[in-house]
């Protein structure tokens, strides 16, 4: 039990700053909130002892997931209506968006931590849909360097991302 204890303060002590941060963006600025999403998600890893042996996996991705999914959830939840009695079913499901949201505040989350080039060759190429060789010409740089650093940007987006526990 001790040796549980001790682990579980590793792991407080090593990723519930960042947790919280993280947490607090998704929440939008919501500190309450955040400060719970970090309670029931440490609470939940010391629930799921293998997230506790980081040799296996690395807790942190896993935090940042179930953070990610407490928060879907509270917003579902604050956001869904009372139930309707119906003598039919509806006939189609409809999309709140709020998976949508989530994943764009992410990847803004993420774009925000790369490097001024590789994010200014991102948004040049992906964001205005520009061609190699206009955002070359935009941000003033030769062809070679908009591909090179478009190459190294997403690879950076990509392990960002999975740091932040997004997976594809």
């Amino acid at each position: 039990m001790d040796d549980e204890v001790e682990l579980m303060r590793a792991l407080h002590d090593e990723h519930a700053h960042a947790l919280w941060a993280y947490v607090v963006r998704l929440t939008g600025g919501d500190h309450q909130l955040a400060e719970e999403v970090v309670q029931e998600s440490l609470l939940r890893a010391w629930r799921n002892p293998r997230v506790l042996d980081q040799s296996v996996r690395p807790a942190r991705a896993w935090l940042f997931t179930v953070a990610r999914r407490i928060v879907i959830d509270h917003w579902r939840a604050r956001s869904s209506r009372p139930e309707s009695v119906s003598a039919e079913p509806p006939e189609i499901a409809v999309a709140d968006g709020t998976d949508e949201a989530v994943q764009s505040w992410l990847v803004i989350e993420a774009l925000r931590k790369l490097s001024l080039e590789h994010r200014a060759v991102l948004v040049e190429c992906y964001y205005l849909g520009n061609s190699v060789a206009e955002a070359a010409r935009r941000l003033q740089v030769p062809e070679g360097t908009v591909k090179s650093r478009t190459h190294y940007a997403l690879r950076s987006l990509r392990l960002i991302l999975e740091e932040m526990g997004v997976s594809e």
